[in-house]
């Protein structure tokens, strides 16, 4: 631990040597910053909020940092709520859909700041709070721990960060060993960032990743899980994952997974899409991962029953979902999407097609199909009979497609409708992993 006289003086970047101007910062967290200011704490703007602005990035949203604790931002603000047991944070809300994240800088606990019952370490270690410095340090990477000061207009860097924005590098704060080993989750943002921004992953960063990609598999199942779909709603799911598993660390993050090129490449697909304006849910992220695993499972040379279909689809879901804890409702979607596909593929006019047309999942699994088509013909002339039938049907029935986002509540009115009619509960009901469009 550096004593407060050992401080590191940090880098200043006066208001004239920077593009950050208050007209870009959200009003409301303005009016925090300003009210910490003039009641004798520091306020700073901080995070990926400054460094977005840096890079004339939008940022997502704003967060502040001051020497204020807890229970004295409460005081200044009728609007703000504690939230949080491991790491203790103050929420001001305006209105019903503003919220400004305040959190007081922290340092790293001594063995001299915990109690001492070890089992109450871990509620007290991220709540010792320190300078505007030692919470730099505990941040992640150095692009993440820049401060703009709302006094001074200025920029304050203590880590270097400002010399890798320039330079476009994304570099970790300390040794990438250690850091890494403090969480392993690290691992996967440095990836993220690194795709998200554009910039090259710092060398030491890099082989820390290969020694340390082992850990990750003991990080909690539910955070992997969220992680995964930020790489789809940023767009970089595809090139995160193919660098993951270029580098180790794949195989340790998704419980033994094993991509291959073309599912990588239907990331990217849908990644673009993403970009177009239309996020995929999680049935489809499944899917998109499994669908080349489950078309080299389904028998080519003769023509399964939608039975069989059904079983190998579940075979291919249930080590990731079980490991996952994923939803009996989002797997089965993401199920009946890999059929749906799979009976696609094999064109129209089969047994069981009008049942098949008018189901919920059948359009969004055409769409599965076509981006998994892409980059080939092969299909061309298949989806657009498809998308003939398919048109045909809808109009026939007088309704619309339904949306991916209306997938769910499609279902929900199905299963509501059951109960009310009281269908469904009599002898030989089928769960819904034993149900399937014939």
């Amino acid at each position: 631990m550096i004593s407060s006289s050992s401080a590191p003086q940090p880098v200043l970047l006066s208001r004239a040597d920077h593009g950050i101007s208050r007209k870009q910062i959200d009003d409301d967290t303005l009016k925090v910053l300003y009210r910490l200011a003039r009641s004798g704490h520091k306020a700073y703007l901080v995070g990926g909020g400054v460094r977005d602005l840096l890079l004339g990035r939008t940022p997502k949203d704003f967060d502040v940092g001051t020497d204020a604790t807890p229970n004295q931002v409460k005081k200044l603000f009728r609007n703000c709520f504690l939230v949080g047991r491991r790491f203790r944070l103050a929420h001001v809300r305006f209105g019903r859909d503003s919220l400004v994240e305040v959190a007081t800088f922290r340092r790293q606990a001594t063995a001299d700041d915990l109690p001492e019952n070890p089992e109450d370490h871990f509620h007290f270690a991220e709540n010792i709070f320190g300078t505007p410095w030692e919470d730099a340090f505990r941040r992640d990477f150095t692009i993440n721990a820049l401060f703009y000061d709302i006094e001074t207009f200025g920029i304050i860097d203590y880590v270097g960060g400002l010399e890798d924005l320039q330079a476009r590098r994304l570099r970790v704060i300390g040794d990438p060993l250690v850091r890494f080993t403090e969480d392993p989750v690290r691992m996967l943002r440095a990836l993220e960032f690194a795709a998200r921004l554009g910039f090259s992953l710092d060398q030491a960063a890099r082989h820390a990743i290969y020694e340390r990609a082992p850990l990750i598999a003991h990080a909690a199942p539910a955070r992997i899980r969220e992680e995964l779909q930020e790489l789809f709603r940023h767009r970089v799911a595809g090139e995160v994952l193919r660098s993951a598993q270029a580098m180790g660390l794949l195989e340790h993050l998704l419980a033994g997974y094993q991509g291959d090129n073309p599912t990588f490449d239907l990331l990217d697909r849908i990644d673009i899409r993403t970009a177009a304006g239309t996020a995929p849910a999680e049935p489809l992220v499944l899917a998109a991962l499994f669908l080349s695993r489950f078309l080299r499972a389904c028998p080519a040379s003769e023509d399964p029953g939608v039975t069989e279909v059904v079983r190998i689809a579940n075979l291919v879901l249930a080590p990731h979902c079980g490991y996952f804890h994923v939803a009996n409702g989002i797997r089965h979607q993401a199920r009946e999407l890999l059929v749906g596909v799979f009976r696609l593929s094999r064109g129209p006019g089969r047994r069981g097609e009008r049942r098949f047309l008018q189901h919920p999942m059948t359009p969004l699994a055409l769409e599965l199909l076509r981006l998994w088509s892409e980059g080939s013909q092969d299909n061309a002339e298949l989806l657009q009979r498809w998308q003939q039938v398919l048109e045909r049907s809808q109009s026939g029935a007088g309704s619309a497609a339904p949306t991916e986002d209306g997938v769910k509540s499609e279902g929900a009115r199905r299963r509501g409708n059951r109960r009310r009619s009281g269908r469904g509960r009599g002898r030989g009901r089928k769960s819904p992993d034993e149900a399937a469009p014939e």
